[in-house]
Order: C-alpha cells, then sequence, then structure tokens
C-alpha cells in the first residue's frame, strides 16, 4: 500500500512566535472590536416590524441572524489577535504603570461579554481596553499611538 507520509519526514520548525517574521500589529484586533461594536449598535437600533407582512419579518430576523454572527466571529478575532500579541510579542520595555497581564485580561474578559451581550457600555470598554493595549505595544517601539481613522472607520 502506498503511504506518502513515509516520503515525506517534516521536521519541527524553528520559530519564536506564531508569526515567526516578528511583526505585530494591534490595529486587527481594534478593527475587529470597533466591529463588534458596530454590530451591537446595529442590533440595538434594529427595528422589528408589527408582524403582519412577513416579508418584513423575515428580513429583520436575517438581519438580526447576520448581525449577531458578525458580532460574535468578530469577537473571537479580538480574542485570538489579543492573545497571539500578548503571548507572543516579546513586550520589551513595557511602559511603567501598565498593567500587561490585568490590560490584556480584561480585554479578552470583555470580548467574552460583548459575545454573550448586546451591551454599548462593554463594547465602547473593549474598543477603549484595545487602544490602552495599542498605545502600550507602540511605546514599547518608541512611538506614539493614535488611531486618526477610527471615527471614519466606524462611521454613522
Amino acid at each position: 500500500m502506498f503511504n506518502p507520509i513515509g516520503w515525506f519526514k517534516p521536521e519541527i520548525a524553528q520559530a519564536h512566535c506564531d508569526v515567526p517574521c516578528g511583526i505585530y500589529e494591534p490595529l486587527s484586533a481594534k478593527i475587529a472590536a470597533q466591529t463588534v461594536q458596530k454590530m451591537t449598535l446595529r442590533l440595538q437600533t434594529l427595528e422589528r416590524p408589527d408582524g403582519s407582512d412577513a416579508g418584513a419579518y423575515q428580513d429583520y430576523v436575517n438581519k438580526m441572524a447576520r448581525y449577531v454572527t458578525v458580532k460574535e466571529e468578530h469577537a473571537e478575532v479580538v480574542k485570538h489577535e489579543l492573545s497571539v500579541l500578548w503571548a507572543d510579542y516579546g513586550w520589551p520595555n513595557t511602559p511603567d504603570g501598565f498593567d500587561l497581564h490585568g490590560t490584556f485580561n480584561a480585554a479578552l474578559k470583555l470580548a467574552g461579554q460583548c459575545k454573550q451581550n448586546v451591551d454599548m457600555a462593554k463594547c465602547e470598554e473593549l474598543v477603549s481596553t484595545v487602544d490602552a493595549i495599542a498605545t502600550a505595544f507602540w511605546a514599547t517601539k518608541g512611538v506614539d499611538y493614535s488611531d486618526p481613522n477610527a471615527a471614519a472607520r466606524y462611521g454613522a
């Protein structure tokens, strides 16, 4: 019997992290957090039809399902991106007063709470905590963090 596995003898990759290139960027977590926030806004402002129009009601149910799905998927993206950044980035020169582990732990818990609920205050806190992490991250590189496009990216 043919066994292709026997032909290939993969060796263990040697890398210091999930991203062997050493490029880290907290912006992907920020965009995902803003997406969670935006889906929460859309869920909160979605108007339920009176039920007499079956098509309108089906459209309402479809939108709600899509908003919830996107909200939960992006909360997981936040958790993944932050987990990789927390665990794999070396965090040299961490700014004084920045509670590295406490801040990441809070952000991960907030992402979970945003999955479980439709709570704009938690979403705003998540985005703010991701910004705090981004500020500390860029400080380790001697750069002042700013996200001048955040409001435009989030939109109305």
